[in-house]
């Protein structure tokens, strides 16, 4: 029998990835992403049961409305991940409250929304999958916002784990390296500020230019295992990154 798998940011790259493998395995994803018209298509796509949500997770709100409408369409789910994120370089002396403000809420603030109120539907087996960023131990310029927001998250994600023992709910921590989509595409920045950060991260000796990147599309698997794992067993911490074939 199939899962019900939330999956937040799910209209682009990695996300939109996941729920296509899911769907073709028979679970059945539910899409949650700030552009309602990008998750809207992709449940478009997939077919009946997938169903699109307009969620912004950073916003307490918004994630307790989204899960609201989960509710009216399933008594429990079995599966959340955590995917969206937003990455944006900038050094923190050029930083406006703004962007301090949503990295925040998206990348720390936004899984604990989520999970808080997923944990409301899940029962024993179901499963919490928490993705984070090489970058939480390697060094990126222009970055200590999106690293330390990053690293946040999985400090709450172990705590998590513990928490959530007892009720035979598992949560897993996955590191990701950077990804293209399917239209070449990893990053919307305008391009002075790509060029700034190649250029800050030339300088610290860190050639981007160099870096293997993979292809979304490569990652669903690791994915599928976690999720399939036995009930007696766990896996708290994945560390999954590109390499030049």
């Amino acid at each position: 029998m199939g899962k019900v798998i939330v999956i937040t940011g799910a209209g682009v790259g990695l996300g939109r990835a996941l729920a296509r493998r899911f769907a073709k395995d028979g679970d059945t994803t539910i899409l949650l992403g700030r552009t309602f018209s990008k998750v809207k298509a992709l449940a478009d796509e997939l077919g009946e049961p997938h169903l699109a949500i307009e969620c912004d997770v950073g916003l307490p709100d918004s994630v307790q409305a989204a899960f609201a409408s989960i509710a009216e369409h399933h008594g429990k789910i079995d599966v959340l991940i955590n995917n969206a994120a937003l990455y944006e370089p900038f050094k923190l002396r050029d930083a406006t409250d703004e962007q301090i403000l949503t990295t925040a809420q998206a990348n720390y603030l936004g899984p604990i929304y989520m999970c808080r109120s997923a944990l409301t539907m899940m029962e024993k087996g179901a499963q919490i999958i928490n993705i984070s960023t090489e970058s939480v131990d390697d060094d990126f310029a222009m970055l200590s916002l999106y690293q330390s927001s990053k690293a946040g998250m999985e400090r709450f994600s172990k705590s998590l784990m513990d928490e959530v023992e007892a009720d035979g709910i598992r949560v897993c921590v996955v590191r990701a390296g950077p990804m293209l989509d399917e239209n070449k595409e990893m990053m919307n920045w305008a391009p002075e500020v790509g060029l700034k950060f190649f250029e800050e991260n030339m300088a610290i000796g860190r050639n981007l230019a160099e870096n293997p990147i993979t292809n979304v599309d490569s990652v669903p698997g690791l994915f599928r295992m976690l999720i399939d794992l036995p009930p007696d067993f766990r896996i708290r911490h994945v560390i999954a990154g590109s390499r030049h074939p």
